[in-house]
C-alpha cells in the first residue's frame, strides 16, 4: 500500500494544514490500496504562493534548461513505468498493458515532446512593424481527472513548464497515487523551488480555492460538464484565462460505402477504450438503415468476445470501472436505457459472470436507440454502446451534431473525399476518418 503523507509545496514535502485523508481504492478488489492527505483551501493558498514566488526566475530560464528538466522527468517516468502502470490499473481498471503503453507511455512520451519541441519552437515573431511575443501567462493550477489519471497531469504540466510557467496540480481523488509519484520525480529532476507544486483535495475546496485565487492566472479544467461549469463560473470573478476539457457524447459514423465489419469493431473498441472511462469514446454509432442489422450483429459478437476479468491477468481486454460510484452510475444509465425502449443487444445491469466483487460493467450494447434516449443524449462514462439507425449522409450528419457536445467523431467511408466531406460538416473538436 502506497501511503502519502505529505503534500508537494514549495520545493518541500509539507504537512497538509488539516488531517483528513483519502483512501484510495483499488477496482479490482475494493481494498485500500494506498493513501493521500485531503488539502484545504489553506494549503492550495500557499501552493498558489510559492508558485506565485517562483515565476518571475522561472520564466526567465533558458529554454535549453526548461527542456533539461523535461528530459529528466521524461526519464524519471520511463524508469518507474511498472510501478505506474500497476497503480493506474489499480485505481481506474484498465488492463496492465495498456496502463504500460498508454497511461503511462503516453505521459513520458508528452514530456519527451514539449523538451524537444523547446528546441524550435518560436517565441518571437515579427509581422510588419510589430513583434509578436508568446509569454508565459503565469501561474497556472491544473485539475485533472481521474481515468487518464497520470496522461491528464503531464498533459498540462510539461506545456506549462516548458512555456515558463509554474504550476499548482490538485489530481482527482478518486486517482491522486501517480500524481505523488510524479511530485517524487520531478523532486528528483531538481526543479526549483515552487516551480511544481500538488495539493491534493476536493473540487469543492481546493479545487475552488485555485479556481477563485488572485493570483492564478490560468486554470487548465478536465472533468465533467457540470465540475466545469463550476471551475469557469469561479474563476470568472478573479478574469483569468480558463481551458476546460468536458464531457463528450461522440457519434461514430458509418457511411453505406463503408467496411462494415472494420468499422463497426474499431468504433467498438474505440468506445470501450479504457474500460469506456474515455470523454472522447465513440458512443453512438450511426449505421445506415440497410446495413443495421448487419451492424448490430457485428457489434453483439464484438462485445461478447471480450475478455471481461483481472486487468492484472494478461490477456483481459475489459477490467472494472474506477469506482463502485461510476459502477452504479453506468449500472442505472443501462437500466434506463431499457426502460425507455431501447433494444438490449448483449451485456446489460448485472455483473458479468462470476465478478462479484470489482467495479465491473457487463460490456452492453443497445439496438433500436432513438437520439432522444437518455443513453443517447449523456454522457454514461462505460463500456455501453448504442447503435442508431441513419438513412444518407445528411441525415447522419443531422443526427450527430444534436448533442450538446462538440468533442470528438469518427467517420468511416470507401471514398477519403466523401468521408472529408461529412467530416467537415460536424460541429466537433476532432474527427477521425477511417
Amino acid at each position: 500500500m502506497k501511503l502519502y503523507k505529505r503534500l508537494f509545496i514549495d520545493g518541500e514535502w509539507a504537512e497538509a494544514s488539516g488531517s483528513g485523508r483519502f483512501d484510495v481504492i483499488h477496482s479490482v478488489t475494493e481494498e485500500v490500496m494506498g493513501r493521500v492527505p485531503e488539502g484545504t483551501s489553506h494549503d492550495a493558498a500557499r501552493a498558489v504562493e510559492a508558485a506565485r514566488a517562483a515565476f518571475d526566475s522561472w520564466a526567465a530560464t533558458p529554454r535549453d534548461v526548461r527542456a533539461m528538466y523535461l528530459t529528466r522527468i521524461h526519464e524519471g517516468v520511463v524508469a518507474r513505468t511498472e510501478e505506474l502502470a500497476a497503480t493506474v490499473t489499480g485505481e481506474v481498471g484498465v488492463p496492465l498493458q495498456t496502463s504500460v503503453v498508454v497511461q503511462v507511455g503516453h505521459p513520458a512520451n508528452t514530456a519527451k515532446a514539449y523538451a524537444e519541441l523547446l528546441d524550435e519552437y518560436s517565441f518571437e515573431q515579427r509581422i510588419g512593424h510589430s513583434l509578436v511575443v508568446r509569454e508565459p501567462v503565469g501561474v497556472v493550477a491544473c485539475i485533472t481527472p481521474w481515468n487518464f489519471p497520470l496522461h491528464q497531469a503531464m498533459a498540462k504540466v510539461a506545456p506549462a513548464l516548458a512555456a515558463g510557467c509554474t504550476v499548482v496540480l490538485k489530481p482527482s481523488e478518486v486517482a491522486p497515487l501517480t500524481a505523488f509519484a510524479l511530485a517524487e520525480i520531478i523532486d528528483a529532476a531538481g526543479l526549483p523551488r515552487g516551480v511544481f507544486n500538488l495539493v491534493s483535495g476536493t473540487g469543492a475546496t481546493v479545487g475552488e480555492a485555485l479556481a477563485g485565487h488572485d493570483q492564478v492566472d490560468m486554470v487548465s479544467f478536465t472533468g465533467s460538464t457540470r465540475a466545469g461549469r463550476r471551475v469557469s463560473e469561479v474563476a470568472a470573478r478573479t478574469i483569468k484565462r480558463v481551458a476546460v476539457e468536458l464531457g463528450g457524447k461522440s457519434a461514430c459514423i458509418i457511411l453505406d460505402d463503408a467496411p462494415l465489419e472494420q468499422a463497426v469493431t474499431a468504433g467498438l473498441a474505440n468506445c470501450f477504450r479504457n474500460c469506456g472511462q474515455t470523454c472522447s469514446a465513440w458512443s453512438r454509432m450511426l449505421v445506415p438503415r440497410a446495413k443495421y442489422a448487419a451492424a448490430v450483429e457485428i457489434a453483439k459478437r464484438a462485445a461478447e468476445a471480450l475478455d471481461v476479468g483481472d486487468p492484472r491477468v494478461d490477456g483481459t481486454d475489459l477490467g472494472p470501472l474506477a469506482s463502485a460510484l461510476q459502477r452504479d452510475r453506468v449500472r442505472s444509465y443501462i437500466s434506463t436505457g431499457i426502460e425507455e425502449g431501447a433494444t438490449l443487444v448483449t451485456g446489460g445491469p448485472k455483473p458479468p459472470p462470476g465478478l462479484i466483487k470489482g467495479y465491473y460493467v457487463s460490456p452492453t450494447v443497445f439496438a433500436n436507440v432513438h437520439n432522444t434516449m437518455t443513453i443517447a443524449r449523456e454522457e454514461v462514462f462505460g463500456p455501453v454502446l448504442c447503435l442508431i439507425a441513419h438513412d444518407s449522409d445528411d441525415d447522419a450528419v443531422r443526427l450527430a451534431n444534436d448533442s450538446i457536445y462538440g468533442l470528438s467523431a469518427g467517420v468511416w467511408s470507401a471514398d477519403s473525399k466523401r468521408a472529408d466531406a461529412v467530416a467537415r460538416r460536424l460541429r466537433t473538436g476532432q474527427v477521425d476518418i477511417n
